[in-house]
């Protein structure tokens, strides 16, 4: 490792006086040139073991990422530190502005891409003449059929890894099984240094409530945040839906902040609610998945999920949003007899069926216009290996059965989980670490918790005006 005082760069750079559980050993492991496998909960600083060697290191530092509003957010989060080498390339760029970045590589410590960014022969061109020190895959579950992500573009990162003179690998994960690791490692066919820490954050008590009707779930609902005006994520499987519950609950508590937020918005809408959200200008936020990714608010105190998750890998990095301060919070998951149909409908949805496949082989010019985003990537990658139409029609089918098994088994995994009569934290983390950490407070409503003896703590350590005054004056005085 390059003589670096990490503590002191740590400092420098972010402002903290000491390394968080597992940074520090990452951060090392990948200065010495070793090729690392990390998984850190969520909320637990994984950026910075990537950010920090970057910074620290002659050369480029790639970051892959699947969301671009991730990219996008921490691009503008390390710009407002004053640190401003760093840039995204995603398909938001006009011509004009990917070219811009391209022709400036050097100048640049640290690039976002997509992997599909990576794909293109022109960046690709580019990237390769530069010293790229650290090819970091983040959210590398995406990389595993097993992942609950799973990214087909993940699955050239091999061939990108080669392209660049195999510069030194870190893949993350706050969620990946001992099956998801295998896979990434054999992804890149050479080793790696692994550091596996405990995924469950112990200041985060978990609970879930069985009711009978939606009415019951819209009381419990009430009545849970009518007794704790503290920062609130309530998650949503329907963009509909959030909005609904949304409406409901800003009549039932007008004297609270609420709104929703959903990938049918606006980019201009979700950034304006996300703002607020972030600046304590909002107190309860009804959201879907497109929230959240990225979204570092360190005081959220409950989690709420309106529907059943479709997987437990998803439930865990959602809750995982909720006391990133390290101050108890709390997860509760409100489940009415048959929520479990949503999330098969929408397994249903993101997988071709037999006529869609057929017609794709086709070239039917119009099948396009009938297939979602993940359905026309997963049958895009299933053409790539070329084979006589008959054989590749029965092993898509075959290869879309599996998924479909895999995706309805994760459904039923959170509905166990949802019945289980046994310590919920047990539960949850026992299919990625075999002990779960010693709970901050309590641990779970079968162990020691109830609803009448949590009283979170209330933060509201500076007023709205302040943030807001100190953030923009920070903005503009850095030029």
């Amino acid at each position: 490792m390059a003589d670096v005082n990490l503590d002191k760069a740590l400092k420098h750079y972010f402002g903290f006086d000491s390394f968080r559980i597992g940074q520090e050993e990452i951060i090392e492991s990948i200065m010495d040139g070793e090729h690392t496998l990390a998984t850190l909960p969520t909320g637990s600083g994984k950026s910075v073991t990537y950010q920090l060697p970057a910074f620290v290191t002659e050369g480029l530092t790639i970051v892959v990422s699947p969301l671009i509003s991730l990219m996008i957010d921490q691009v503008k989060w390390l710009k407002a530190k004053g640190i401003k080498r760093v840039a995204s390339l995603t398909s938001m760029h006009t011509i004009e502005q990917k070219n811009k970045i391209l022709t400036r590589l050097s100048q640049y410590k640290l690039l976002y891409c997509s992997p599909e960014m990576l794909q293109q022969d022109h960046v690709m061109s580019c990237l390769k003449q530069q010293q790229v020190s650290y090819f970091v895959i983040d959210e590398a579950h995406c990389l595993s059929q097993w992942g609950h992500e799973f990214r087909t573009d993940y699955l050239k990162l091999n061939h990108v890894f080669h392209a660049l003179n195999e510069p030194t690998i870190l893949a993350l994960s706050a969620t990946a099984t001992d099956a998801v690791q295998r896979d990434i490692i054999d992804h890149f066919n050479t080793s790696f240094q692994a550091y596996i820490y405990p995924i469950d954050r112990p200041n985060i008590i978990l609970s879930s409530v069985q009711v009978e009707t939606m009415d019951e779930k819209h009381d419990e609902l009430r009545t849970i945040l009518a007794k704790r005006q503290v920062p609130t994520m309530i998650y949503f499987s329907s963009r509909q839906k959030s909005e609904d519950v949304c409406h409901m609950l800003q009549q039932q508590f007008p004297d609270r902040s609420i709104a929703y937020y959903h990938g049918g918005m606006t980019s201009e809408e979700r950034l304006l609610i996300q703002q607020q959200f972030m600046y304590d200008q909002l107190d309860i936020i009804c959201c879907t998945s497109a929230f959240g990714m990225g979204v570092d608010k360190a005081n959220i105190r409950l989690v709420i999920h309106y529907h059943m998750p479709s997987d437990i890998e998803s439930f865990i990095q959602e809750i995982g949003r909720a006391g990133r301060d390290g101050e108890t919070s709390l997860s509760c998951l409100l489940y009415q007899r048959g929520d479990e149909s949503l999330p098969f409908q929408l397994i249903g949805q993101e997988l071709p069926d037999d006529d869609m496949i057929a017609r794709f082989l086709a070239d039917d010019p119009t099948i396009d216009d009938h297939l979602t985003e993940t359905q026309h990537r997963f049958l895009n990658k299933q053409i790539e290996e070329k084979r006589d139409e008959k054989q590749m029609a029965d092993r898509i089918r075959q290869t879309r059965d599996q998924r479909l098994v895999k995706k309805r088994q994760s459904v039923m995994a959170v509905l166990q989980w949802v019945h289980t009569e046994a310590c919920r934290r047990e539960s949850l983390y026992n299919m990625f670490q075999t002990n779960i950490q010693e709970p901050t407070e309590a641990c779970c409503d079968h162990c020691d918790f109830t609803f009448d003896t949590w009283k979170p703590r209330h933060q509201t350590d500076v007023p709205i005006e302040t943030a807001w005054q100190r953030r923009l004056n920070a903005l503009f005085n850095r030029g």
